[in-house]
C-alpha cells in the first residue's frame, strides 16, 4: 500500500484540480516539448560547407594533350544558358582504381548517343534548345590518393580518338572531403547541361541506361521540372542481392521500412547512385540541400515532394562492385540519425523549402 501512495496522491490531486488547470498544464508540457525539440534540431542541423575559390575551378586536357591551368566553372544557379544536352557528375573519393573503367564505358556511350555529330533538328526554327553535346564533371572529394591525376591522365590518353574534345571531361578538386552528397551538390551547381545525371565512380550501373532515364524523365516533365531515379528494386530476388550477407540485406530492409514509416513510399530504391535531373529541378532543389552524407538522396526526394517536382523510378542494370566505401553498421546508424534530423528539420521549419516547383507559374 505504501508503494502506491504517491500514485494515489497524484490521482487524488488531479481529481480535485479544475479541468482548465489540467489542460493548461498539459498544453504547457506539450509546448515545452516542441520548443525543446526545435532547439535540439537547431543545434544538430546540417550546415553545408561553403565552397572555396579554388573549388569553383576545374582542369581539363587541351587538344595538344597538355593539362590546362585552372579555369572557372559556370554557375548553374545563376545561368539560364544550356550548352550541352547532358552533364554527368561523378563524385569520387579515392577512386583511382575504379574510375578508369567507369569513364571508358561512359565516354563511349556519350559519344555515340549525344556527340555533336548526333545533333538533331529540334523542331521550330526559333528553338535554340540544345539537342547534343555532353560533359563529365569529376568532383574529387578531397581524395588522399591520385584520383584527380588518374582522371586527367585517362583523358589525355584518349583525347586523340576524337570521342571528346577539350573541356568535355573536367576535373574539380575539393580542398576537404564533404561526403558524397556534398560532392554531388557541388557538381550540380557547376554543370552546363539541359539535364544532369550523377553516377557513382565504381561503374556499378550500366551507363547506357541513362538513355532510358532521360526518356522517362521527359515523359513526366512538367514546366521543365523532372527527376528520374535509377532503381534496383526489380533485382531483389536476383543473385546480386540474394547472395549478399545477411547483415547487409537485414539493414537494407530495415532502412526501407523506416523510410516508408517516414513517408517515402512511392520510390522503392532511394539509394541507387544513378539519378537524372532537369536543369529547372537542379536550380530549385540543390540550393536548399543540407545533408552531405549518404542520405542526401532522401532529402532530394523530400524536397521534390514538397515542391511538386515529378519523380519517376526507372529500372536499371546494376552489378556489385568490390571496394565499397560504405561501412555497414556505422553508416547505417549515422544514416538513421541523419534521416531523423532531416525529417524533423523540415517538420519544424528549421530547413527551408524553396518557392519553385512546376506549379510556380500557375500560382
Amino acid at each position: 500500500m505504501g508503494q502506491n501512495a504517491p500514485l494515489v496522491l497524484l490521482v487524488s490531486s488531479l481529481q480535485n484540480t479544475p479541468i482548465t488547470v489540467v489542460l493548461c498544464g498539459f498544453l504547457g508540457l506539450l509546448g515545452f516539448g516542441i520548443l525543446t525539440s526545435y532547439i535540439l534540431i537547431l543545434l544538430v542541423a546540417h550546415t553545408p560547407r561553403r565552397e572555396t575559390n579554388s573549388e569553383r575551378a576545374y582542369r581539363t586536357i587541351a587538344k595538344d594533350g597538355k593539362t590546362t591551368s585552372t579555369l572557372p566553372l559556370p554557375d548553374t544557379y545563376s545561368s539560364e544558358k544550356e550548352e550541352v544536352i547532358l552533364s554527368v557528375v561523378v563524385p569520387a573519393f579515392n577512386e583511382s582504381e575504379r574510375l578508369p573503367v567507369m569513364l571508358a564505358e561512359a565516354v563511349t556511350f556519350l559519344h555515340d548517343e549525344y556527340g555533336l555529330n548526333k545533333k538533331r533538328t529540334n523542331g521550330g526554327a526559333n528553338d535554340s534548345s540544345v539537342t547534343a553535346g555532353w560533359e563529365i564533371l569529376i568532383v574529387d572529394d578531397g581524395s588522399t590518393d591520385n584520383t584527380a591525376d588518374v582522371a586527367l591522365d585517362w583523358a589525355r590518353s584518349r583525347i586523340h580518338t576524337g570521342e571528346f574534345t577539350e573541356g568535355d571531361i573536367r576535373v574539380c578538386v575539393l580542398e576537404k572531403n564533404r561526403g558524397k552528397g556534398g560532392a554531388v551538390a557541388h557538381g550540380m551547381r557547376h554543370v552546363r547541361g539541359k539535364y544532369a545525371i550523377f553516377a557513382d565512380a565504381d561503374g556499378a550501373s550500366k551507363f547506357s541506361d541513362a538513355k532510358s532515364l532521360l526518356q522517362e524523365l521527359r515523359s513526366v516533365e512538367d514546366d521543365g521540372f523532372g527527376i528520374a531515379v535509377g532503381s534496383r528494386a526489380h533485382m531483389v530476388t536476383t543473385d546480386a542481392v540474394v547472395k549478399r550477407s545477411f547483415i547487409r540485406n537485414f539493414l537494407m530492409h530495415s532502412f526501407h521500412t523506416l523510410l516508408k514509416t517516414l513517408g517515402i513510399r512511392h520510390i522503392h530504391d532511394t539509394q541507387c547512385g544513378f539519378k537524372l535531373f532537369s536543369r529547372a529541378a537542379i536550380k530549385d532543389i540543390f540550393p536548399f540541400m543540407h545533408t552531405e552524407g549518404w542520405i542526401f538522396d532522401i532529402e532530394i526526394l523530400l524536397l521534390a515532394g514538397y515542391l511538386g517536382v515529378p519523380v519517376v523510378e526507372v529500372p536499371i542494370t546494376w552489378h556489385e562492385v568490390s571496394g565499397t566505401k560504405v561501412r555497414l553498421v556505422q553508416d547505417s546508424i549515422r544514416m538513421t540519425w541523419d534521416l531523423g534530423v532531416v525529417r524533423l528539420g523540415y517538420i519544424w521549419g528549421v530547413y527551408r523549402v524553396g518557392l519553385g516547383g512546376p506549379s510556380k507559374k500557375r500560382r
